[in-house]
């Protein structure tokens, strides 16, 4: 099982956002993480910076690592004008990104932009069509968006489904992978939905949001209690949750930690082969 990192950016009033960001791009490059993922969210009561962006410029300061989110909110989001920002970060990073999708799982979200939340499964996936099409050149609205060179048919497509029969077998038939939340699926939604993945004949199950905090400081301690999957405990704690984690059968495991200690990202990932 592979480990990679998720980079999480809590506003500071020292600034230095970019210099965060950029350090945190090549210290993950540097110790040999596989990817850079991030979250998306808007409307949650605290401040986030749009994860394309970050992305960007994560981009502009490694060459190796995949750079990915988990998940993007479709419905939040015109899908062509979305396609194209999704096929210049292709291109920019010069094929390294991986693009997990989802139809949103937080009301707030979607009342800040005036959006239907009700809805969002069947915007989600007319959104998606509509994407694919553009990334492929086709007709779309009366026009056509040129594609760049290098990037017909877009990134690879992970689905983001918690517990959703119906898009856990889309993903596992129609994309190029599945990423459930390590906070917001039970375990016994991961049991039920590997199996489903497998028996549909997926073959990339990426297990993303997995916090860590080996010291277990005071501000993660409602975390702790809400998360399924956590790396918030004393290391030999964690040793036994990476290793259960493996043994569930995911390709790959997305750990952050809102403190930035990458640190402790890494020595969660020595713990498999140890």
């Amino acid at each position: 099982m592979r480990v990679s990192t998720m980079i999480r950016i809590g506003a500071s009033p020292d600034g230095g956002v970019i210099d965060r960001i950029t350090d945190f791009g090549r210290q993950a490059e540097a110790r040999g993480f596989p990817g850079i993922w991030i979250g998306d969210s808007l409307g949650r009561g605290r401040p986030t910076l749009d994860s394309l962006q970050v992305l960007t410029a994560l981009a502009a300061v490694t060459s190796k690592v995949e750079l990915g989110i988990s998940v993007l909110q479709l419905p939040l989001r015109n899908p062509v004008e979305l396609a194209h920002r999704v096929q210049s970060l292709q291109a920019m990073s010069g094929g390294r990104l991986i693009l997990g999708v989802g139809s949103g799982s937080t009301r707030d979200d979607f009342e800040l932009l005036g959006y239907d939340y009700d809805h969002r499964f069947r915007t989600f996936k007319n959104d998606l069509e509509i994407m694919n099409r553009v990334w492929n050149g086709e007709p779309v609205n009366g026009g056509t968006l040129a594609t760049w060179p290098g990037c017909k048919g877009g990134p690879p497509i992970l689905i983001g489904a918690w517990r959703s029969p119906r898009w856990i077998t889309y993903a596992a038939k129609e994309a190029q992978g599945w990423t459930p939340s390590g906070r917001y699926s039970s375990l016994e939604d991961l049991e039920g939905g590997m199996k489903i993945y497998r028996e549909m004949g997926g073959t990339n199950a990426v297990l993303a949001n997995c916090s860590v905090d080996l010291r277990e400081r005071p501000e993660s301690a409602e975390l702790a209690k809400l998360a399924a999957v956590n790396f918030i405990c004393p290391p030999d704690e964690a040793r036994r949750r990476i290793k259960r984690v493996a043994a569930m059968g995911f390709e790959e495991i997305l750990i952050g930690s809102q403190f930035g200690a990458i640190d402790e990202i890494e020595r969660v990932r020595d713990f498999l082969a140890a």
